[in-house]
């Protein structure tokens, strides 16, 4: 029976041989070294449709036994290393060319062409060097992933510890859990949210790359519902939002800090990152909604109370009262989730786009 032999197109570097067979859809691939000859074995569609396809092919120098190869829809491409840096004549060791075999002309350069762009390479390597070189290192940076590993810890055990004590409480207490969440977790979610307004100073002095309007928009509106909704008005603590407000908070920042931790060291998990980078989509909403939901709550509170409302002039004897505020604070909750989604969306974009590209 005939063999048939699929087009193989090649080229070379100095240091590389690149080959490119031209099969779509190939299987069964069997690609190895013997004794300075390729062997090629698979099944896939070429010349003659859907078949076994083999070559082999003696090399006119060493080669590293290595194969690196790497398969698509449309074509196969393999790539050797030569064992000594140096031009080919020719890629076989037979002077007639196998008839299979033709130049890749997208890839082709000759001697000349290669030594322009090998030299070219070593002098873009040797201005990098330079440039990093004259780049002065910043004195204080150990300083400074020290401080931000630490802060990060401590949000991170903080809402750690508020995601497992609701979480233990809610199995054990069940839906009853949901109407004293204020007053068990209250004081550590003072403190985290406290804390937190170092995620508006940071970026601000320069110690973290990234924007601060974005932050500040979470910060201040989560210490709003916090200290305005929550901390001012009794009769909001035993609600059960206060749960659901709490517990979405907390599993946002469970995967978020323990994230910039590892950043912190110049380390990455790549399955925390796509949590970091994913979790927030339903998060966010149902967070935003949660926030929603308790100022809706609280608005007749503060009519009937008249905390914080605004005096008007004595011959007009009222008062603007606070639960406006609350409908204006109201829609500019949603439009500050509006810009938070926008960003964090652009940050997961880019962030497993370039990862895909480093792939590729």
């Amino acid at each position: 029976m005939q063999t048939l032999t699929p087009h193989v197109y090649w080229a070379q570097r100095h240091g590389e041989i690149y080959l490119r067979v031209e099969l779509s859809d190939a299987k069964n691939l069997d690609i190895c070294m013997q004794d300075n000859s390729l062997h090629f074995k698979a099944r896939g569609h070429g010349a003659k449709g859907d078949n076994d396809y083999e070559f082999s092919l003696d090399l006119l120098e060493p080669v590293i036994p290595e194969v690196s190869h790497r398969s698509t829809q449309r074509l196969i491409n393999i790539t050797l290393r030569k064992q000594n840096e140096c031009w080919w004549d020719r890629l076989t060791l037979q002077e007639r060319k196998p008839l299979f075999l033709a130049p890749d002309f997208d890839r082709w350069l000759d001697e000349s062409d290669a030594e322009m762009e090998l030299h070219a390479k070593e002098e873009e390597k040797i201005n990098k060097v330079s440039i990093e070189s004259r780049v002065p290192k910043d004195p204080y940076l150990g300083l400074k992933k020290g401080y931000l590993f630490m802060y990060n810890l401590v949000q991170f055990l903080g809402f750690s510890w508020i995601f497992v004590n609701m979480t233990v409480r809610l199995f054990i207490l069940g839906q009853d859990s949901f109407y004293d969440t204020f007053h068990t977790i209250a004081d550590m979610m003072y403190f985290c949210q406290m804390v937190a307004v170092a995620e508006v100073i940071n970026p601000l002095v320069g110690l973290v790359k990234t924007g601060v309007f974005p932050a500040m928009i979470q910060v201040v509106g989560r210490n709003v519902v916090l200290f305005v909704i929550f901390g001012s008005l009794e009769a909001m603590q035993n609600k059960a939002v206060v749960f659901f407000v709490f517990y979405l908070w907390s599993t946002i920042e469970i995967f978020r800090y323990p994230f910039y931790m590892l950043a912190c060291i110049d380390t990455e998990w790549k399955l925390l990152t796509w949590v970091r980078y994913t979790i927030w989509i339903p998060l966010y909403p149902l967070g935003t909604l949660a926030e929603a939901v308790a100022v809706i709550q609280s608005m007749a509170i503060f009519d009937d109370n008249r905390m914080y409302s605004i005096p008007l002039p004595k011959a007009l004897g009222l008062s603007i009262s606070f639960s406006y505020t609350l409908k204006l604070y109201l829609a500019l909750m949603f439009l500050g989730l509006f810009i938070n989604f926008r960003h964090l969306f652009r940050q997961r974009r880019r962030r497993f786009r370039s990862r895909k590209w480093k792939m590729t």
